[in-house]
């Protein structure tokens, strides 16, 4: 798929997280992703390589075993990524869900 802008992009993008869970393990794989950037930058720069193996590795299972589709990443790897952390923003805010209703998208509760 082709988009012209990030506007454009991120409706797919919330698309293909339409189950909570998922949503989850993606915030779980930013603010990962994130604390090992800053302990990079902090600590020990050797850390860095531990980002993208949990930032991308917690973010992938959820779409292989909980959403069922492909990580968007695989085609538009910066586009995910800005929408990772518009999305982990969105969520540390509580205004996710407002965000999926303004979209026309409907949120799939999950049967535990």
């Amino acid at each position: 798929m082709h988009f012209r802008s990030f506007d454009e992009f991120w409706p797919f993008y919330v698309n293909q997280h339409t189950k909570a869970s998922t949503r989850r393990w993606h915030f779980c794989a930013t603010g990962s992703a994130t604390l090992f950037l800053l302990a990079a930058l902090l600590i020990k720069w050797w850390l860095l390589f531990l980002a993208p193996l949990f930032g991308y590795g917690i973010a992938w299972y959820s779409h292989f075993f909980i959403e069922g589709n492909s990580p968007v990443s695989f085609g538009h790897p910066l586009w995910s990524l800005v929408c990772d952390y518009k999305m982990f923003t969105l969520m540390l805010t509580g205004r996710m869900d407002r965000e999926i209703k303004r979209l026309g998208k409907r949120p799939m509760l999950q049967v535990s």
